[in-house]
């Protein structure tokens, strides 16, 4: 997870510290609304997955959350309030995407890790 979150930060162009908690709010996305059969296996194929997650467990609240439940896609627009909250923006969160999910399919594999983010609206682009 360190090299991931490093690699994040350079490619990306931001701190370190924003790189760690822009992948744990989507992780912890993930955790919460993936296709709940398969979400362990997949936290399992990923050292430090779970743990970042849940350290970043608990978002999504004030308007941005209500607003995402309001228009059902919940998390994911929850989870996209918190990343530009946190300062980023459109293209930035993009990239961070792509670069967590193709370590998440070197990590667990194409086939788990679809199955596993299909159920999430809002990520279907980055898999």
């Amino acid at each position: 997870m360190e090299t991931l979150i490093t690699t994040i930060a350079e490619q990306v162009g931001i701190d370190r510290g924003l790189a760690e908690k822009a992948v744990g709010i989507i992780l912890n996305l993930v955790k919460s609304d993936g296709d709940q059969s398969l979400v362990p296996d997949l936290m399992a194929a990923i050292p430090g997955a779970s743990e970042l997650a849940d350290a970043n467990a608990g978002g999504g609240g004030g308007l941005m959350g209500a607003l995402g439940g309001a228009l059902g896609s919940g998390g994911a627009m929850a989870a996209f309030g918190e990343l530009t909250q946190a300062g980023l923006d459109t293209s930035q969160i993009k990239s961070i995407g792509e670069i967590l999910f193709a370590h998440a399919k070197e990590q667990a594999g194409e086939p788990l890790v679809k199955q596993v983010v299909s159920a999430i609206p809002g990520l279907r682009p980055y898999i």
